[in-house]
């Protein structure tokens, strides 16, 4: 196997750490005198190609090397377009929404600041806990991913790696705020797009296929699944979108609605090709005998199996890749995290060195959790169940013919898809509690050689509007019934007076 020595990946690790470093405090250095404001976000600011590949910088991650080239080794071709397509075309939904959602809100900086004025304070809460959680459990499968990805390249110990990226991040974060992660993703979003067409050209040149295990391996035909994951992939990723605030930041941040839709179009397109480049070397690996036909628990390291009969030097350029990847990912969810805190759980009253603050002391349990080394796949599920749930009930209120629609429905809609779940597992499973409450949590994954998790994610949806829309009819009711015991008009209907 091509391995860097021990020296030359440390060398390759922590010199890129070492020049995203310098090259995050020097910017925040430069922006020493921007305002809280400022610091928390930059709206309106932004050009289309700037935009483009923070986009993309933070649509992308080290996780990709083990999601991607998994699901090709279990659903070959048909799996795989399916999923990059379904990871790229919903950034499209922000330079959809993104200009009707900053005439509502043009104050506001995330999709949780236009929800507290839409729903009012605790329709905004509610959100914003799925957001914060959301969050929370992407950084955390971030630093998991990066860690047994260091392990697996190169047969380090990956944990020195994710304290050092979380020391980087938070240093040049704190000091800069939003305005440095949107500038170091720039360069950053521009490596991994160069170091991953690199890196796969490279692949491909090197490894030896043998054609007759393309037919064997059936990845050339359709499956079930595959045809599952057309409604599955689309629903929860799209839904999963709008709880991940770095976008929203960065559409607030676009100058026009024109820059925001080449912003999105490009990095679309880009994530498009790079997630089905990353995706394609699972099929390499099963073709080029590095992972046994059938070995569906293994998929998740085929990137690895294929990369362990290639040059060392292959292996180095992977290494600056990820390396790349994590920290523009990384910090985007940082910068996302504490703009959100700060702007729905602090109403932006606090000092910023007390905001600076929080950067430091919350990324301590980020790290706690990520050394458990979860199973990324599930952590991301999880989050896609809860907000297939939620969001359906939310957008309704952006359409000015549904001004009757409330906070109370939309909180009752999210919770009662969640709830929904638990029932059709307990009709899927015969009346098994425990069952029902393990599709909760995807327990069988998304994998399972059943209709499980395409009912879960049927159930999501649909039992979220049926909540929500008898939740609304209940409230019309009772106040009907109350402003007639009152003696008062009935105005729930009525439609509100613009500010």
């Amino acid at each position: 196997m091509g391995v860097p020595s021990t020296q030359a990946s440390n060398a390759i690790i922590y010199l890129t750490y070492g020049a995203f470093l310098v090259t995050g405090c020097y910017i925040a250095w430069r922006l020493r005198h921007q305002s809280k404001t400022e610091w928390l976000s930059s709206n309106k600011t932004q050009r289309g190609i700037p935009l483009a590949l923070n986009f993309i910088a933070s649509a992308l991650g080290s996780g990709i090397l083990f999601t991607y080239p998994q699901i090709a080794t279990i659903c070959g071709v048909q799996g795989l377009l399916v999923y990059a397509l379904s990871s790229s075309l919903p950034l499209l939904i922000f330079g959809l929404l993104g200009p009707i959602i900053r005439k509502k809100c043009p104050e506001g900086f995330v999709l949780t600041e236009w929800t507290r004025q839409r729903y009012g304070a605790v329709g905004g809460l509610f959100l914003s806990i799925c957001t914060l959680i959301t969050l929370f459990l992407y950084m955390v499968a971030e630093l998991s991913a990066l860690q047994q990805i260091i392990t697996a390249l190169t047969g380090l110990d990956g944990l020195p790696a994710v304290i050092v990226e979380c020391a980087v991040t938070t240093i040049y974060t704190s000091i800069g705020g939003f305005r440095v992660s949107f500038v170091t993703d720039n360069i950053q979003g521009t490596m991994v797009v160069g170091l991953i067409i690199l890196g796969v050209i490279t692949v491909g040149v090197e490894t030896n296929i043998d054609r007759s295990l393309i037919e064997e391996s059936g990845f050339l035909k359709p499956s079930l699944l595959g045809w599952q994951l057309i409604y599955i992939l689309p629903v929860a990723i799209l839904t999963n979108d709008f709880f991940l605030s770095g976008f929203w930041m960065r559409t607030f941040a676009s100058r026009t609605d024109q820059d925001l839709w080449i912003g999105v179009s490009i990095a679309s397109a880009a994530v498009c090709c790079i997630l089905t480049l990353v995706g394609v070397t699972g099929l390499l690996a099963v073709w080029s005998g590095a992972l046994a036909i059938g070995d569906e628990e293994g998929g998740y390291l085929a990137f690895f199996l294929l990369l362990g009969q290639l040059p060392a030097w292959v292996v180095g350029i992977v290494l600056v890749m990820v390396v790349s990847l994590s920290t523009a990912a990384f910090d985007s969810f940082q910068s996302a995290m504490i703009s959100t805190g700060s702007n729905d759980l602090f109403r932006n009253k606090l000092n910023l060195w007390v905001i600076r603050g929080l950067v430091v002391v919350f990324i301590v349990p980020v790290v706690v959790v990520a050394l458990k080394s979860p199973d990324i796949l599930q952590i991301f599920l999880i989050s896609d169940l809860v907000s297939a749930s939620v969001i359906p009930c939310l957008v309704i209120g952006l359409s000015d013919k549904f001004y009757w629609w409330r906070g109370f429905d939309f909180v009752v809609g999210g919770l009662g898809g969640i709830f929904t779940i638990f029932l059709f597992g307990l009709v899927y499973y015969d009346g098994n509690t425990d069952l029902a409450g393990d599709l909760l949590l995807l327990e069988n994954g998304l994998y399972a050689n059943d209709w499980s998790a395409f009912g879960a994610f049927v159930a999501a949806p649909v039992g979220s509007l049926l909540w929500g829309f008898g939740a609304c009819g209940l409230r019309l009711v009772f106040l009907y019934i109350l402003s007639g015991i009152k003696g008062h008009r009935f105005d729930a209907l009525d439609r509100p007076i613009p500010p």
